[in-house]
């Protein structure tokens, strides 16, 4: 929670600095999103590789759970597209790129930004924080009403990190492998997703 109130406050901080003009007139919004996107994913790859526990822990996984990833995806997209019926102010491969972006609100709306402009990255970087506070909040009746596997399918992306110690309190310790390897396969997947949707 506190993770995506920080986002929240710095997207915030971003509005007040474009609108009373705080940044220099000579640093382009592209300039500044390609060495921010750089920076993250420099980020993501050195958290992957400084954690070598994390690749072998895919190796005890149950192999039937390799799909929960695949479901999650096939999921959301198919969200994004029943939710394109009702936004027709909105294209079809709009709402799916906003979709993939899977809970990575940070990636996936600097990306959205960069291919289809600051509205729709603002959509998606409020619509993938808020399957993650979604995620922290309703975890206990998630799995009440629809089974141990539900807040990691909620939890997109996140479930590799800022949701598994929710997860993991309500389903058990034992999850936090599947956790992980949910949300490093839906992580690996949005970079792909969303520069396809997006370019379509």
């Amino acid at each position: 929670m506190k993770g995506s109130l920080i986002i929240v406050g710095f997207f915030c901080l971003g509005i007040l600095c474009g609108l009373f003009h705080l940044l220099p007139e000579s640093m382009q919004h592209s300039e500044i999103s390609f060495y921010a996107l750089c920076t993250l994913m420099f980020c993501v790859g050195f958290s992957i590789g400084n954690d070598p526990q994390t690749l072998r822990t895919f190796r005890t996984l149950n192999p039937k759970l390799i799909f929960l990833p695949i479901a999650t995806i096939l999921g959301t997209l198919s969200g994004a597209l029943a939710a394109s019926l009702f936004l027709p102010h909105r294209s079809i491969t709009d709402c799916l790129a906003v979709g993939s972006g899977l809970g990575y609100y940070s990636l996936s709306s600097i990306f959205i930004t960069e291919y289809k402009g600051a509205e729709l990255g603002t959509v998606a970087l409020l619509s993938n924080i808020f399957r993650e506070i979604v995620t922290l909040l309703f975890t206990p009746l998630l799995v009440r009403w629809f089974g141990t596997l539900a807040p990691i399918s909620s939890g997109g992306a996140t479930t590799a990190d800022t949701t598994l110690p929710i997860i993991t309190q309500t389903i058990g310790q034992q999850w936090a492998v599947v956790s992980i390897f949910h949300g490093f396969m839906t992580d690996f997947c949005v970079l792909f997703l969303v520069t396809f949707f997006c370019m379509l």
